[in-house]
């Protein structure tokens, strides 16, 4: 009989060398995560944590920096100046996003359509004001807004006209709406024309042997295809409405009448920190829009994800 060939056995590595490498791949893993995580919890996670222990104490005349619990709290939510604030940023959210979005999606629809003559240049001239600085963006549309220096008050002089002051009391929110708008029109715009180049040719190919027409295509394919950019852009927009305070900050030298120390949350938090030296009540209005912030944009996300599925 032949015998048959068998493969020479190798000696199975002890148990301890086995746990030795396990150990050694997991602490590879956490070399490359561990410097971030560091990082996140540097700028992240203490930061907020002092927040936090911040809220909770109450500088005092008499006893200094005392516990105080959720007294703080119960006082921000009680303060009228707090809720003016939120919901004059409410209001701002409610409309400004809507026109900015809106505006956004007809630029990226009329890119993407290629019928759009010089789409280049009107790509890069509508981005071109994300990459101007929210302060120079500020201080440029405040100047032509002066009603006695500015714009308006040049075409007021040169046509006999009276057009309403855009820093008074009753336009200065719809001012700062514009600004913003014409700050970020050109980013969301990006964020839905990359979108747009990713769907799928086969689908645009099927709609025109089904004789649809270019708004059916919009709203039957398009508009359905980036629904994911439409929700990632509505929450980037509602926390930056709620994070609102380069604008109004920097208006306020040119309409103190019109935008007050508490015109946002964020204005208020930072006031009550650097000019009523209210470190802890400021911590505590921060907190509470975080909160605030936060359980909006997972809402929305919900929402947008449930469309989507």
């Amino acid at each position: 009989m032949a015998e048959v060939a068998t493969a020479p056995m190798v000696p199975a590595a002890p148990t301890g060398q086995r746990k030795v490498r396990r150990s050694r791949r997991s602490w590879v893993g956490w070399g490359f995560v561990g410097p971030f995580m560091i990082v996140f919890a540097l700028v992240f996670l203490a930061p907020i944590a002092y927040s936090i222990y911040l809220s909770l104490f109450r500088q005092q005349l008499v006893g200094g920096n005392s516990f105080v619990g959720f007294d703080n709290y119960t006082a921000a939510l009680s303060d009228p100046k707090f809720w003016d604030a939120f919901w004059r940023v409410a209001l701002f959210l409610v409309v400004q996003v809507p026109i900015m979005l809106g505006i956004a999606l007809l630029v990226a629809l009329a890119l993407d359509s290629g019928r759009l003559y010089g789409r280049n240049f009107f790509r890069i001239s509508i981005f071109l004001p994300y990459a101007v600085p929210a302060v120079v963006a500020t201080l440029m549309w405040g100047f032509m807004y002066g009603s006695r220096f500015g714009l308006i008050g040049n075409i007021n002089d040169a046509f006999g006209t009276s057009l309403p002051n855009p820093l008074s009391p009753d336009w200065v929110l719809a001012s700062i709406g514009n600004i913003v708008t014409w700050e970020f029109v050109g980013y969301n715009m990006l964020i839905f024309y990359s979108a747009l180049r990713v769907v799928p040719a086969t689908l645009y190919e099927a709609a025109e042997i089904d004789g649809a027409g270019q708004w059916r295509v919009i709203r039957s394919i398009k508009i359905p295809a980036i629904r994911g950019a439409l929700v990632i852009a509505t929450i980037f927009s509602i926390i930056g409405s709620f994070q609102l305070f380069n604008e109004p900050s920097i208006l306020k030298s040119l309409a103190p009448n019109a935008i007050s120390t508490y015109f946002t949350p964020n204005l208020y938090a930072y006031s009550l920190s650097f000019s009523g030296q209210q470190y802890n009540y400021s911590a505590t209005v921060a907190i509470i829009m975080g909160i605030i912030t936060m359980v909006i944009a997972y809402v929305v996300q919900l929402r947008g994800m449930r469309k989507e599925a």
